[in-house]
Order: structure tokens, then C-alpha cells, then sequence
């Protein structure tokens, strides 16, 4: 083996000069620092010999350790925490051969992947659902796939440090492994030895796959298995989080859904480590919050300037009162009164109700955060009526999306005293910018406003249009998101402004409708 170094050179030399062979490594990187087992991937080409690659193998400080047939190589291979000399070789069938050189590091700090689903040497039956973890303690940069082999073939690819995936595997006994990728060319990875049966188990009688529906969506479901000891739960996952669980082999619940496409799956799972389920794609039509000045919920703060802090309690600054049940003025019979006062010019008041998420007034607290990531369209529809808009500044109407830290507020302002305009919020900037759409509401008249806003798919707010009194302008601007802490929801705000006076003066606010999807 000492004349090795010489013959790779002398092979390397001749093969790289004419082009014809080589050997391309996409893991581990050279010069990389990985962990054990280390992932070795790589591909060979010959055009010198008409019958190709015969085989490859991997070379660890000048010893061969690893060999496979084919001109593909992707194998986990244990090697000691240190630095070494790797080398992934090429033979063909001509006698010729090529290789590739790669130095790496193993780090004796280990990474590790957590199965646990499917369990190890379960009899499961198909799709076949597996849900995993994975650190990479090694590489300071994180994990950055994972994968699910079955029978030596990688047939699924996640980026992240978690998998959740149901996959199709025939019927038989398997050798699975879900391995992690590391930003820093390392990998790892965990065993799963399976059993796949016939069965199919899972029967779904509502709602229908493919089906539109609208909230709540009724889920009534069956199971069976070929485990003597039966069904031990059932659940529902809605795109991917597990949102229900029921004990035994039968499950009927409501749920309320976004709106939209939403990926269902209905699951069982056996006392013997076994597990079946059923996709089911459903359709969700918008849903609505009818009346919602008649709701409770809804808190007042005000605002003073210059900051237009919130308080609580401003003193005699600004004052303001709220009354529901109000039947005239009213369209519904139901109206609220909204009533602004103080001593303070151009204060404010706003009040704000949460409907979906953290203190939902709606009953909709969303603890797996399935709806509210997934919604993407909203409308504020509602009816105002005032004898005295003339003394109003401002009206505001706003919609607010809270999530993963990032924050979405369609504010809409209609200046009265201030010009006579709509204003849309740039988030961002943190500043109103004119639309150039009249806004003239009536005195001593319901004017009818609607707002459709929308989360796009690259997460931009869009302010689609505005319709007042009939006259709709479409409006199609787009603005970026702000950051914002843990506040987890979506809100519906009101706000009155002060004119240079602080006039005070009230408005009836009437069916009010903001719809989701």
C-alpha cells in the first residue's frame, strides 16, 4: 500500500489530462468538519471505456473500506474523530481507473436523529408515516435536510431539522434510515427496520376527499387492524400538525379549518407499534364573523400625542365610551355607539378585538397554529352612520395577522377633517401614504365601506381595493411585514380621531362582517 499515493497520482495525471474519467463528490465537502458516521455521495463518468464504471470505493488514510458496484456511491461510513485523508475511487471495465481526493475532519462531537415514527421493527401499513429530529452538534451552522431512505434509495428530501411524511412502501420487510445533512458537509443518521402490510385501514365517511365544505368541518372516520390487540387512537393532522385524538377505533369531531385548500389526514394507530391513514384534501369556503359590534371583545385604548402611546386611563385628555345593543340608528337592531371626547387636539381612540388566536373573543385560540399561518385573504365590511362627521378627523379601519414573529397590519384611514382622502399603513416605514381615493362619507346616512386585503404568497401585504357608498377602486399596492414579539392572532381595530378641537362626537358602527380565508 505504500506505492498507493504514486499510482493515484500517476492514474490522476493521465485520466485528467485526456478527460476521460472522473469521479464527482457531492458529500462530505473537502476540508470539511463533519460528524460520524460520515456521508459519502459521489458519481463516476468514463468515456475511455465503452463499458463504463464498473465500481467505486472510499479510501479513509490509505485504506480501502468501502466498495459497491456501479457508478454511484452513497453510503454512512464510521471513521474516527480526527483529520483524514479521504480518497473516492473509480475501476471500469477496461481496467482504467480515477479518483477524487477529500480531506476532512470528524468531529468527536456526535450529531444525532430521533425516529419516532414509525418505531423500529413495526409492522406499519402504506403510506408509511415517518416523523423525525435531528442535531448536528457538530457544525455550528445546523442541520440542513433530511432524508428517508428505503432499501438503500433516498426517496425523500426535506430541508430543516424536522420530518413529517407519509410515504408509499410496498408490502414486505424493509430496511429504512432517515439521515440529517449539516451545513458543514456532516451527516447522520438513524435505522429503521419496518414491516409493510396489505392493509389498507382507515376508512373516512365525512367529509369527502376533495370535498368544499365550510367551518366547522365534521370528520367521522372508521379504523381496522390486522394487530390482535385492535385500534389503540385515531387522529386528525390539517396540513401537517396533528390538531385531534381520539381513543379507539372510531372518531367524530368538528373542526374549524382556514379557509382554502387544506391537507388532511386521518390516522390510526395500533396497540402492536402499527399505524394507517387516509388522505383528505378539503376545500374550505371563507368563513364570517357576523355582527361583530355586537360582539364581545372589544377593548378601548386612547392615544395622545405625540407619541400616541395607548393608555388606559389618559386623564381627562381623552375620554371615550362604548354601547352596544343600540336599535336606532340601526340596520340590524343591533348597532353599537362609538363616542369620542377630551380635552387634548387630534387624540385618538382605538379599540381592537381579537378574533382568532391569543385571547380569542370567538372561541378560536388556534393552539396548534393551524388556521391562522394559513390564512391569506380578509374582508372588512361594515355600515357607519354619524350626525356630526364633519368633527371627525379620522376614521380608521384596520385588520392586523400576528405570526411567527412577524407582524401584517392593513390599516385604512379615512380623512374627513384631514382632506377628504384614503390612506393606506406602510408597515415598515411606519407612515400613511395617500391613495388618491376620495373618501366623503354622508351625514346622517349609513355609508357602507368594504375592505379586501391579502396576505400574498411570498408574505406581502396587498391592499386589493376599496368600495364606499357602491364605488369600488381597486387599489393593488404592496408593502413588507414588520417584526413584532409572540403575539400569536388576528384582530379587528375601529379608531376615532380628534380634530384640532377634540370635538366630541359619535359614530354607529352596524353589521359588521369580516370574513377569513
Amino acid at each position: 500500500m505504500k506505492c498507493l499515493g504514486l499510482i493515484h497520482t500517476f492514474i490522476l495525471l493521465i485520466l485528467t489530462a485526456s478527460g476521460l474519467a472522473s469521479v464527482s463528490i457531492t458529500a462530505p465537502a473537502s476540508g470539511s468538519v463533519v460528524g460520524s458516521p460520515v456521508n459519502f455521495v459521489a458519481t463516476a463518468t468514463t468515456s475511455g471505456c465503452s463499458t463504463g464504471v464498473a465500481s467505486m470505493g472510499v479510501y479513509v488514510d490509505n485504506q480501502l473500506i468501502y466498495v459497491v458496484n456501479g457508478n454511484s456511491l452513497n453510503s454512512n461510513l464510521t471513521i474516527s474523530a480526527g483529520n483524514h485523508s479521504t480518497v473516492v475511487e473509480e475501476w471500469d471495465f477496461c481496467g482504467g481507473a480515477t479518483f477524487t481526493t477529500v480531506p476532512i475532519t470528524v468531529n468527536s462531537s456526535s450529531s444525532s436523529v430521533t425516529v419516532t415514527s414509525p418505531a423500529v421493527n413495526a409492522s406499519v401499513g402504506s403510506p408509511v408515516n415517518y416523523v423525525a429530529t435531528a442535531t448536528a452538534s457538530g457544525c455550528s451552522s445546523g442541520v440542513a435536510s433530511m432524508g428517508v431512505y428505503v432499501d438503500n434509495q433516498l426517496i425523500y428530501v426535506v430541508n430543516g431539522k424536522s420530518l413529517n411524511t407519509s410515504l408509499t412502501v410496498s408490502a414486505g420487510s424493509h430496511s429504512t434510515v432517515v439521515e440529517e445533512w449539516d451545513f458543514c458537509g456532516g451527516a447522520s443518521y438513524t435505522t429503521v427496520p419496518i414491516t409493510v402490510t396489505s392493509q389498507t385501514g382507515v376508512s373516512v365517511t365525512s367529509p369527502a376527499n376533495n370535498a368544499s365544505v365550510s367551518n366547522p368541518v365534521n370528520y367521522q372516520a372508521t379504523a381496522t387492524s390486522t394487530c390482535s390487540k385492535g385500534v389503540a387512537s385515531m387522529g386528525v393532522y390539517v396540513n401537517n400538525q396533528l390538531v385531534y385524538v381520539a381513543n379507539g377505533a372510531t372518531l367524530n369531531t368538528n373542526l374549524t379549518l382556514a379557509g382554502g385548500t387544506n391537507n388532511t389526514v386521518v390516522q390510526e394507530w395500533d396497540y402492536c407499534g402499527g399505524s394507517v391513514f387516509q388522505n383528505v384534501t378539503v376545500n374550505v369556503s371563507g368563513t364570517s364573523f357576523t355582527n361583530l359590534q355586537a360582539s364581545k371583545g372589544w377593548v378601548g385604548y386612547g392615544e395622545l400625542p405625540p407619541l400616541y402611546n395607548i393608555c388606559t386611563s389618559c386623564g381627562p385628555g381623552i375620554t371615550w365610551s362604548s354601547k352596544q345593543g343600540v336599535n336606532s340608528p340601526s340596520l340590524s337592531g343591533n348597532a353599537t355607539k362609538f363616542t369620542i371626547g377630551g380635552t387634548t387636539a387630534y387624540a385618538d381612540v382605538l379599540w381592537t378585538n381579537p378574533l382568532i388566536g391569543d385571547f380569542s373573543s370567538q372561541g378560536l385560540p388556534d393552539p396548534h397554529h393551524t388556521i391562522i399561518p394559513n390564512l391569506h385573504n380578509f374582508t372588512y365590511d361594515v355600515y357607519f352612520y354619524s350626525s356630526s362627521l364633519e368633527l371627525s378627523q379620522v376614521l380608521e379601519f384596520d385588520i392586523n395577522q400576528y405570526f411567527s414573529g412577524t407582524g401584517y397590519t392593513w390599516g385604512h384611514q379615512c380623512r374627513i377633517a384631514g382632506g377628504n382622502e384614503f390612506d393606506i399603513w406602510d408597515n415598515v416605514n411606519g407612515k400613511w401614504v395617500g391613495t388618491g381615493v376620495s373618501c366623503k362619507p354622508i351625514d346622517n346616512s349609513w355609508n357602507h365601506l368594504t375592505l379586501q386585503v391579502q396576505r400574498t404568497t411570498d408574505d406581502q401585504l396587498l391592499y386589493h381595493s376599496i368600495t364606499l357608498n357602491g364605488v369600488t377602486t381597486t387599489i393593488d399596492l404592496t408593502y413588507p411585514p414588520f417584526s413584532i414579539g409572540n403575539w400569536y392572532g388576528v384582530t379587528a381595530n375601529y379608531q376615532m380621531d380628534g380634530n384640532y378641537k377634540q370635538s366630541p362626537y359619535s359614530v354607529y358602527v352596524d353589521q359588521l362582517t369580516f370574513t377569513y380565508w
